[in-house]
């Protein structure tokens, strides 16, 4: 990853810490955990929320079927626009809280895939749970949720939604993180 993006997303936290999560873009070590579980011969269409400076996204657009449709969310308008020129051929949008609308919009009913770099607990609680309800929503039952988090925090709030199947730390990243492999259950409760 170019030493631009390392100090774009630098400045991002900087100027806006509880959004941006990190101090610098998730590690090749990380970007793999996050990919490595996801089936893609069976993905159609995947969402990737908080896109950043792509450095998951590559991982996606090198493992994603040319047929899949790939939505990418990222709120800081530099780096969605950085987006926009380096992944022509996903469809990017700023606003996660509208996944379920925007899929629709472009005639997804439900995604196979929503893998998420949030820092869901910087977020109010309230835009954490439109977000994990947007999340469900979208997603179709046995559809994977993929996490990562700087802590374990988000365990219990996780396993209320979805089956998780594993957990899995990766200390090569700055910080540390876990990657949270989950399923939608057949039948949400």
């Amino acid at each position: 990853m170019a030493l631009d993006s390392h100090l774009l997303f630098l400045k991002k936290f900087i100027q806006n810490p509880k959004q941006i999560g990190s101090i610098v873009p998730s590690s090749p070590f990380l970007a793999n955990e996050m990919v490595r579980s996801v089936p893609w011969s069976e993905i159609s269409a995947l969402a990737e929320l908080g896109s950043g400076t792509g450095s998951i996204t590559r991982f996606i657009q090198a493992n994603a079927t040319r047929s899949a449709k790939v939505f990418l969310f990222e709120k800081d308008e530099r780096m969605l626009s950085d987006l926009l020129e380096k992944y022509p051929a996903f469809l990017s949008y700023p606003n996660a809280r509208e996944l379920t609308e925007i899929i629709r919009m472009n005639g997804v009913h439900h995604l196979d895939c929503v893998i998420s770099g949030l820092p869901f607990f910087n977020f109010s609680e309230e835009l954490r749970d439109k977000l994990m309800s947007q999340i469900t929503e979208a997603l179709r039952p046995g559809g994977y949720f993929i996490a990562f988090q700087y802590t374990l925090q988000m365990k219990k709030h996780l396993e209320r939604l979805f089956d998780v199947e594993r957990i899995r730390f990766v200390p090569m990243n700055v910080p540390p993180a876990f990657v949270y492999i989950c399923r939608k259950r057949a039948r949400h409760e």
